[in-house]
């Protein structure tokens, strides 16, 4: 059992070295799926056909930031600011969102962004 758990598949869960967080992207689209999960929350956003995957925090800090489960749900128009996978897929790591009714949580949309 302790090799189990110090095996190197229960740790690198947590890294973040698939993300480049030297950049900062802005992306506009539609919801279409919002996942209150752990250990990360997460969602999708489709951008000119494309589908997003966005990866978060856990709900505990998720809360603590403002969001509820019900904050985005499929169909809403965000636009969402991310650090974006190094590898050029489509995806990141959640920074902030700017609501369809306007309001942001995170670091608001257009912040320090490349467009």
């Amino acid at each position: 059992m302790v090799l189990l758990g110090a095996s190197p598949t229960a740790w690198v869960h947590h890294s973040g070295a698939m993300f480049d967080r030297t950049r900062v992207i802005e992306i506009k689209g539609v919801v279409t799926e919002f996942a209150w999960t752990n250990p990360h929350s997460s969602f999708k956003v489709e951008v000119d056909n494309q589908v997003w995957a966005i990866e978060m925090n856990g709900t505990s800090n998720l809360v603590h930031e403002g969001w509820k489960k019900n904050t985005i749900k499929p169909g809403d128009k965000v636009t969402v600011t991310v650090n974006p996978l190094r590898d050029g897929r489509p995806g990141g790591w959640f920074v902030g969102i700017q609501l369809q009714n306007g309001s942001t949580l995170g670091t608001p949309a257009g912040v320090a962004a490349e467009k």
